[in-house]
């Protein structure tokens, strides 16, 4: 009986311990891109969900309604020296980076205030710059959000999407 009732004791421990493991993961966790395009320096920091066997676009992340670009709070871009995106100008500074994603393009939005909590009080009245791309068909489906800086442009890759920017 005595070995019975230590097994089960040992056996409650490590479920416990195990369970207590599990909630301390985020689901979305915290990343950081960071990279340089023509000597500016840039940093994303962003949520970053799982597809999980969810369908993401037009689903999860609604066509025509502004998503913050990632997961739990306002996904930010920082550059320490203007860039021009698409062939528009970004002056220097941080920003929350929204997608308004739609099956055909996606708006690109670099909003003035930086720190805000998802989308929700989003105002585009304080928009710095906003740019209409095409997102691409991935070659292969990414399960986790990423961001990807390269020598000219900034991707964000997610399911079976790859949404990106030109930056000079």
């Amino acid at each position: 009986m005595k070995i019975l009732k230590n097994s089960l004791l040992m056996f409650l421990s490590v479920f416990a311990i195990s369970f207590a493991n599990a909630q301390d993961k985020p689901k979305s966790p915290p990343e950081k891109a960071t990279g340089t395009i023509n000597g500016a320096t840039i940093q994303i920091n962003y949520g970053s969900p799982s597809v999980r066997g969810r369908k993401i676009w037009g689903e999860l992340v609604p066509f025509d309604k502004v998503w913050r670009a990632g997961a739990n709070e306002a996904t930010t871009f920082e550059t320490d020296k203007d860039l021009t995106i698409e062939g528009s100008k970004l002056p220097a500074g941080k920003y929350s980076f929204f997608v308004i994603p739609n099956e055909k393009q996606c708006v690109i939005v670099f909003n003035k205030e930086a720190k805000q909590w998802g989308a929700y009080k989003y105002n585009d009245k304080e928009d710095q710059l906003r740019v209409t791309v095409k997102p691409k068909m991935a070659k292969t489906s990414t399960e986790k959000l990423v961001y990807t800086i390269n020598a000219k442009d900034v991707v964000l890759s997610w399911d079976n999407w790859d949404i990106g920017f030109s930056v000079k």
